[in-house]
């Protein structure tokens, strides 16, 4: 008999990695719809301009697999571009990529096609501005503090106090 393509020939694996922390917010949901999913987690400090890897923990043979790489906020891109780059060293296919976020900034979205236009960006918005702290504008504050509660509502911008009314 021929060998020929089967079933198990076509199966693929997807791999979620968290940008830490507000990439873990998306976690949950990941989780409900692929049970099966492997997670990591890449941990950046941001020191505009550049960013410095503080944690990174992979699935074994993530070169293997499809990744969707989650922020909730992308503003400058930094972290995303950085963390699309740890993703490259370990082998992942730049075309196996998807980074996903609730909300970008448009100088993020640009940076991250401009230098890695096979990646693919699935995003809910974008947003036209970031202000002087690189924060997103009007944005929706710090995701990851008010997902997590470790940020007092006197600390949001004005902006923040406007969509919890």
């Amino acid at each position: 008999m021929a060998s020929s393509e089967t079933e198990n020939d076509l199966v693929f694996q997807v791999t979620g990695v968290s940008i830490l922390r507000a990439g873990e917010t998306m976690e949950p949901a990941l989780m409900a719809v692929c049970k099966d999913i492997r997670l990591g987690k890449i941990l950046i400090q941001t020191n505009h301009p550049t960013g410095e890897l503080h944690y990174l923990r992979l699935p074994k043979d993530v070169s293997e697999d499809y990744v969707i790489l989650m922020d909730s906020t992308v503003s400058t891109g930094a972290a995303a571009l950085m963390a699309v780059r740890v993703l490259l060293d370990h082998d992942v296919a730049e075309d196996k990529i998807f980074l996903l976020s609730l909300l970008m900034a448009e100088v993020g979205v640009h940076s991250v096609a401009y230098a890695f236009p096979r990646v693919r960006i699935i995003t809910t918005a974008v947003d036209k501005e970031v202000n002087q702290h690189f924060h997103i504008i009007p944005g929706i504050g710090n995701f990851g503090d008010r997902y997590f509660g470790t940020d007092a509502p006197s600390d949001w911008g004005e902006s923040d106090e406007a969509m919890d009314c």
